[in-house]
């Protein structure tokens, strides 16, 4: 069957590879299934960071390269992921995952600080103190997604930095 431009054929590849992507999209936005856990999904796509950084203990500028990565890859696919998934879903955790790399860039990679680091970012992301609230708010899609995550993984990092300058 051949429609009035004779693209059939073409707009039926076009729309599966469309389907394809944004399927690709969301199991990256939601790291597979853990974006679809039950209970606490944002927490296990933080731990999932943890457990990343415990196993491979990167050095900082190989840690800044996939965090970089991380980010963008996240601003694109939870952006799209949103439009099917709604507003800022529970099920979107790579801005958790993302979060917790950015928290433990330039920190001793320890099981010590990569925990402390863990809860601290947690608990900004859970709490959103000023200005994550707002910026989660004001900024939409993807990037509003990933900046108030960044924001708290800036806030954990600089207290395990301060932790790091006045008491060792």
């Amino acid at each position: 069957m051949i429609d009035k431009g004779g693209n059939y054929y073409l707009n039926f590849i076009k729309k599966e590879r469309n389907i394809l992507i944004n399927r690709i999209q969301r199991i990256i936005a939601t790291f597979g299934f853990i974006g679809y856990l039950p209970f606490a999904p944002g927490t296990f796509g933080s731990a999932s960071g943890l457990l990343l950084i415990m196993l491979l203990k990167p050095e900082d500028s190989l840690l800044l390269m996939i965090s970089i990565l991380v980010l963008l890859t996240g601003l694109f696919t939870s952006h799209n992921a949103e439009k099917h998934l709604g507003k800022d879903s529970r099920h979107i955790v790579i801005d958790e995952f993302s979060g917790y790399l950015f928290s433990v860039l330039f920190v001793p990679k320890n099981a010590g600080y990569l925990l402390a680091a863990f809860i601290l970012f947690r608990i900004f992301d859970i709490l959103k103190p000023a200005p994550i609230r707002k910026i989660e708010k004001l900024v939409p899609g993807g990037a509003g997604i990933m900046l108030d995550d960044l924001i708290a993984a800036l806030y954990a990092n600089t207290c395990i930095q301060l932790w790091i300058l006045f008491l060792n």
